[in-house]
């Protein structure tokens, strides 16, 4: 097995994640509840950051409605690529949590990590080919400078080959992970394995 990546603070190892907020008790949980968190994944029901969301049932049924809309569906940008996107912009925005969700499924899709060593070092200079450079750079200045977005940055994409629809994919990986890492830096924080924090929050 690889050894897991650390560099600059960001890491491919399983995290735990401390909510700073409490959470839907299950026994107390509503039908409404219950099934929103089944809607959004099998393990959402033991996962603190889902149940914090379950508070407000329908905003994280339409969240699920999306993620696995834009992370799963078929065609388009190879799931691969998705979650470098989502990586990207999470190592951009100091989300560390997501950052480390997002660089371990590349690894098992792509089934390589030296693109997630360059991101987690420098996103900047990141990239093993133009096609993955251009996707590395577009994710960096979407998360940055949203509104500074213009039709180069796309030309750019199609000169490495992306497909409209690929574009399409990337810039809702993007965005939707723009949105859950605010989510998640303003709600709790993550736990790495050694902390001592992580036996109290039942590592």
């Amino acid at each position: 097995m690889t050894a897991p990546i650390r560099i600059q603070g960001f890491t491919t190892e399983v995290l735990r994640w401390q909510p700073w907020l409490e959470g839907v008790a299950l026994d107390s949980a509503t039908p409404e509840q219950l099934a929103a968190l089944d809607a959004m994944s099998p393990q959402a029901r033991t996962s603190p950051y889902f149940l914090l969301l379950a508070h407000q049932p329908e905003m994280l049924l339409q969240r699920s409605i999306a993620f696995n809309a834009i992370m799963f569906a078929p065609g388009g940008m190879p799931r691969a690529e998705r979650e470098l996107g989502a990586t990207v912009e999470s190592r951009v925005n100091g989300c560390v949590y997501c950052a480390s969700v997002h660089a371990q499924r590349f690894q098992q899709l792509a089934r390589r990590s030296d693109v997630i060593e360059q991101v987690f070092e420098e996103p900047a200079s990141a990239g093993t080919t133009p096609r993955e450079q251009a996707i590395v750079r577009f994710s960096m200045r979407l998360t940055e400078k949203p509104d500074e977005v213009m039709a180069e940055d796309i030309r750019a994409l199609r000169e490495v080959g992306l497909s409209a629809l690929e574009i399409l994919d990337l810039i809702h990986s993007v965005a939707l992970f723009a949105w859950a890492n605010r989510l998640m830096l303003n709600l709790g924080e993550p736990i790495f394995p050694e902390d001592p924090a992580s036996e109290a929050a039942g590592a």
